[in-house]
Parts: C-alpha cells; structure tokens; sequence
C-alpha cells in the first residue's frame, strides 16, 4: 500500500461506513479538521480505491426476504454455480473457501418454502449443507 493510512483517516473511514452520507462539514467536526482536507482525504483514499465504493443498506424484512440462510456447497461446476449465483435473487454473497465444501453462499429468502425451493435448485451442482441464521449479532463491522 503506497498511500499510509492514519489516525485521521480512520476516523473518516470509520465515520463513512456507519453513515456514507454523512456531509463533510459533520466528518469535519468529528475529527477537528478543516472541510477542504477533509475532502482531499476522501478524494486520496477513493483515488487509492482504499475506499471503493458507497452502497445503500435495505431492510429484508420490509422487502420480504428476511430468512437468512448460509450454504455449504461441494461442487466441481465452479464455472456453472457461479453463473447460476448471479442470476438467482435470493443469492447475495457468493464465497470460495477451503475445506470439505468449496462454496459458502449467503442467501436471502421470503420463508423456509421458499429457501427449500431454492436448495433444491442446488441438487445439480453437489451436496449441500444448509444453516438458518437465528439472529444477526454483528455484521459490517469497522475493520480499522
């Protein structure tokens, strides 16, 4: 990494990621720095894709799709299952690990019917295992 990254820029970064749409005269006041530096920082940061993009969070509740669900898959289709992951909505995350399974996909559903729809679409690539998700206790969390 050839731009160093500071306290400062932590801060800024920490304060992004709780909220992107903070304005820069609220990261100014936070981390007692003038506006203008505050936004070459950003400016810095974006150019070294430290900072690579700015996304929106939903509610899956409120759009039906609040069964969240991780799959172990054991496949030998890489190229297929990927395809098949992009193209099917209730896959959000798609992860190549090591170990027995060579997929953990993260998938997002209206209900159990429907999570059990969707894992027997899965039958033509490998066994799978399947795990619920009881409750959210972190996710996003600041790396810094």
């Amino acid at each position: 990494m050839d731009y160093p990254i500071d306290e400062t820029d932590k801060k800024i970064m920490a304060l992004l990621q709780y909220n992107a749409r903070m304005p820069i005269s609220q990261i100014s006041k936070e981390v007692a720095m003038s506006q203008p530096s505050v936004k070459e920082r950003i400016t810095k940061l974006e150019e070294k894709n430290i900072i690579s993009g700015y996304h929106t969070v939903f509610s899956l509740q409120e759009l039906n799709r609040g069964t969240t669900t991780f799959i172990l898959l054991k496949t030998e289709h890489c190229q297929a299952l990927a395809d098949y992951c992009r193209d099917a909505s209730e896959v959000t995350d798609v992860f190549r690990i090591s170990g027995e399974y060579n997929y953990l996909l993260k998938v997002q559903t209206s209900s159990i019917e429907e999570l059990a729809g969707f894992q027997d679409s899965l039958i033509k690539f490998g066994p799978s295992k399947s795990h619920i998700s009881m409750k959210n206790i972190l996710e996003n969390r600041v790396l810094l």
